[in-house]
């Protein structure tokens, strides 16, 4: 009878990079709109909003709102994001950074503090608004 020690590798697949990632369903605030960054490079940036349930008194919830800005970077995927109607409920998938602030920079401003960014990944459009014709009928 041969007893067989009992080794398991941690995992047997090709080790993977990190990820750091932002889930959001909300509603998209004003138009996405066409930006430059400083070396010339075109992209979208818009906006999505979230609200959560932040107390009950008596019988009326309260909710917070919380506005999330998002980077695009992919030509492709600019034009169908400006595409898009304000007040659209969308599901959006973004990485998530956290950027230091810079040593040099005022402290009062926002290169003087830490920054959260997030780079658009994929967006799924859930439902869009109603147009005033609809609320009419």
């Amino acid at each position: 009878m041969f007893i067989r020690p009992f080794i398991r590798a941690f995992s047997s697949s090709a080790r993977t990079n990190d990820l750091a990632k932002l889930t959001l369903i909300g509603h998209l605030g004003k138009a996405p709109e066409l930006k430059t960054t400083k070396n010339d490079k075109e992209y979208v940036s818009y906006s999505v909003a979230t609200s959560a349930p932040v107390g009950i008194s008596g019988e009326e919830r309260n909710y917070a709102t919380t506005w999330h800005r998002i980077h695009s970077f992919a030509p492709s995927t600019n034009t169908y994001l400006q595409s898009l109607k304000p007040g659209s409920k969308v599901y959006v998938e973004a990485a998530y950074e956290i950027r230091e602030p810079d040593a040099s920079a005022d402290p009062t401003t926002p290169q003087g503090q830490r920054q959260i960014f997030l780079r658009h990944e994929n967006l799924r459009v859930l439902s869009t608004p109603r147009s005033k014709e609809e609320d009419t009928q």
